[in-house]
């Protein structure tokens, strides 16, 4: 290491020393340029329009969202007053959320787009078209997030798949778990699983309610449950 460092030294002295040497140098550099200039310049308008595409990219997607939260001004309106039809499909002026979600997706507004839709959808009892909106959003929002995925669950469970249901309950209480939500969630993660007959499960949903939240609202009811639970687990395994 001290070689190559004493050696760079010595070199770089020679070019400040002896001009005939960095002339030398430079010749050789012109050449290199003449000869692949072709190369080059090939290289430079490369990462010319690789800037140039990402700030008309950033741009875009500025104007697309500005557009999205526009258009969703009207059908979030429509959806606070449950006019859900209105709000799912436009008015025949103003776009609704499904539209919007479609046509700016990618951008922050249509991902709320998606959110609002699917908990219309929730509502209007159009159970799988509910799902697939929650699951398309994507939020940095811990609690909206985490919400979602418990909408998901109630989707999921009125199409009878239970265990998918108890799993969304469960992962939505495990979303930066907060004692003010996540036992709501293991609940209806536990309930979940005991109408899929998984009751060791369920007994483990209600079972960490009382451990990790036991000043939580649901404890007193976790308790019973749990007993119950338990009680069906080992009719099961009886069996």
């Amino acid at each position: 290491m001290a070689k190559e460092t004493v050696k760079k030294h010595n070199e770089f002295e020679e070019l400040v020393e002896n001009p005939d040497v960095l002339a030398e140098r430079l010749a050789h550099s012109e050449d290199f340029v003449k000869k692949n200039k072709s190369k080059l310049l090939g290289v430079f308008i490369a990462i010319a329009a690789i800037v140039v595409g990402g700030f008309l990219y950033y741009n875009y997607r500025s104007t697309q969202n500005a557009e999205a939260k526009n258009a969703m001004f009207q059908a979030v309106y429509y959806f606070e007053a449950d006019s859900l039809s209105k709000a799912l499909n436009g008015d025949g002026q103003n776009l609704g959320l499904l539209q919007i979600a479609d046509e700016y997706s990618g951008t922050d507004a249509g991902n709320l787009a998606s959110f609002y839709a699917g908990v219309a959808l929730l509502k209007e009892g159009q159970f799988a078209e509910a799902a697939e909106r929650l699951e398309d959003f994507d939020s940095d929002d811990y609690l909206l997030q985490a919400r979602a995925y418990s909408l998901t669950g109630d989707a999921l469970l009125e199409q009878g798949k239970n265990k998918e249901a108890a799993d969304m309950y469960a992962k939505a209480a495990n979303h930066n778990a907060n004692p003010f939500f996540s036992p709501q969630y293991l609940m209806k993660a536990g309930i979940a699983y005991e109408a899929d007959n998984n009751f060791a499960s369920a007994a483990e949903m209600y079972d960490k309610i009382i451990t990790d939240y036991v000043a939580s609202a649901e404890v007193s009811d976790a308790k019973k449950y749990k007993a119950r639970a338990e009680m069906l687990a080992g009719g099961n395994q009886a069996e």
